[in-house]
């Protein structure tokens, strides 16, 4: 048992205790328990394949840095042979300019003329994010390409942000982009003022792209949680793919057990911070609690329908949690009761140990 609960909570009966209908006569109560053993990890993320650690970030920036004399001379030719030596430098000017990939890509396709699709310039993010001190290869496409990004970034560095009207920002209207080379060599040559690094933070969200990119991971952790518990029960189960189509099904849920030949019980693994998309995550799972009920008597669904969610966004709409109850018959687990997934539903006529 947990220490620090409140001893209310010690008290408390979880849905998936109880017949449903207890559950459905007194919903906000088994509301309110579940919220209580929501947890939320967004302070911690994953940091995946292709993390780039601060000091390989600081050694790319120092070797641009160098290579430009101290921001003093933005030349594309020796940028683009010290980007091939230590390819991390592409990452900081990216930084520096604040786009995303494909945003730079269509940049340069657009004032080089040189056709620099999405997927290259992906690509080439990866392979740069797996291996940032590796030289590049040096075959005539990737240089020619390269060469377009590395054209447009400098271009775009030393002319800054042109004017724009009093109801628009221009992307480069940044702290150190502004004014050109300028503000770049002020920022790079005194450090940059706290306040405005906090406001820039502000405006871009802290870890927002590194957020973005473990997206999947940070859901992968739930889904592995249920995987461990049906492997150490020896329950057959059936982990689908993402956008994968299953006969029967016009939502695939996440494990189908014991195989979607003769589905007796699904699990819809959900992780969510956002009230928003935990709304869309709890229609999911209500939908596929109607399709269980389908043609069916009223206490008699085709398969059993739970629900493993965590974060804090479904802890926000109770009456999205009541839908839910209402969705699994009760049969909602969070990562703190999820040892008692097995033993509380129709997983346990499955176990084989």
């Amino acid at each position: 048992m947990k220490t620090g609960l409140h001893m209310g909570e010690l008290m408390m009966k979880y849905p998936f205790e109880l017949p449903f209908a207890e559950v459905q006569a007194d919903l906000d109560t088994f509301v309110t328990a579940v919220f209580s053993c929501l947890e939320s990890e967004f302070l911690i993320m994953p940091k995946g394949l292709g993390f780039i650690d601060y000091p390989v970030f600081e050694q790319g920036y120092e070797a641009l840095k160098q290579t430009t004399k101290g921001f003093t001379f933005l030349e594309p030719e020796s940028l683009l042979q010290k980007t091939s030596e230590a390819p991390i430098v592409i990452l900081v000017l990216r930084t520096m300019l604040g786009f995303t990939p494909p945003e730079w890509a269509y940049l340069a396709t657009l004032q080089t003329g040189v056709e620099v699709s999405q997927g290259f310039v992906r690509a080439l993010d990866r392979k740069i994010r797996l291996s940032p001190l590796s030289p590049l290869a040096d075959g005539k496409v990737t240089v020619e390409r390269v060469k377009a990004l590395i054209d447009t970034a400098c271009r775009l560095l030393k002319q800054g942000a042109p004017p724009a009207t009093t109801d628009k920002i221009h992307r480069l209207d940044k702290a150190d982009t502004k004014t050109g080379i300028p503000g770049v060599q002020a920022l790079a040559g005194m450090g940059v003022p706290y306040a405005m690094l906090l406001y820039e933070r502000f405006l871009g969200r802290p870890f927002a792209g590194h957020r973005d990119s473990v997206s999947d991971l940070v859901g992968d952790s739930l889904e592995a949680a249920v995987e461990d518990a049906l492997s150490k029960a020896g329950i057959s189960y059936r982990k689908t793919k993402r956008a994968e189509k299953i006969s029967g099904f016009d939502q695939t849920p996440d494990f189908i057990i014991p195989s979607e030949f003769n589905p007796q019980v699904i699990i819809e693994a959900k992780i969510t911070e956002d009230d928003g998309t935990a709304r869309d995550k709890a229609t999911r799972i209500q939908h596929l609690g109607a399709l269980s009920m389908a043609g069916q008597p009223p206490d008699k669904p085709k398969y059993e329908v739970i629900a493993c969610i965590a974060g804090r966004g479904f802890g926000v709409r109770r009456e999205d949690m009541k839908k839910m109850l209402i969705a699994t018959r009760g049969k909602v687990f969070t990562l703190r009761n999820l040892d008692r997934l097995i033993d509380c539903t129709g997983l346990w006529n499955f176990r084989t140990r």
